[in-house]
């Protein structure tokens, strides 16, 4: 099965646009998400998808300049989860808690897929030992 999807610029640049669109929401209704719990929640659910959009955004960028294999590490993420952290706590306190917590889940389900994306693509020998 192919899926043929976007390829490094295009993708950065629709995940940075997915991300300003979702920002400027928030501020946008900032008060009336910080009215309620439940709209408070909302908001650090929301800030989540932003801090997913973010790292699809720089990873883009970053394939694009490096080459095609190379992957977010450790600074990549904490840098997103902070900017989408910061976002939601424009909104509420608890809204910035919550995005930490959905971002952690969000990050743990995008580094299952692509563990699986990267088993099934790499060739089985390429990786094993050579025999002298």
């Amino acid at each position: 099965m192919c899926i043929i999807g976007l390829t490094g610029r295009s993708s950065s640049g629709l995940a940075a646009v997915c991300c300003t669109m979702l920002f400027a929401g928030l501020q946008m209704f900032k008060t009336q998400l910080g009215s309620s719990r439940l709209l408070t929640l909302v908001a650090g659910y929301v800030s989540s998808w932003i801090f997913v959009f973010l790292l699809i955004s720089v990873n883009s960028l970053e394939q694009v300049m490096f080459g095609p294999g190379f992957q977010s590490k450790l600074p990549e993420v904490v840098l997103c989860i902070i900017i989408a952290c910061g976002s939601a706590a424009t909104v509420h306190r608890v809204s910035s808690t919550v995005c930490l917590l959905c971002s952690i889940v969000a990050l743990y389900f995008i580094s299952r897929i692509s563990e699986e994306h990267q088993s099934h693509s790499s060739p089985a020998g390429l990786y094993a030992k050579k025999k002298k």
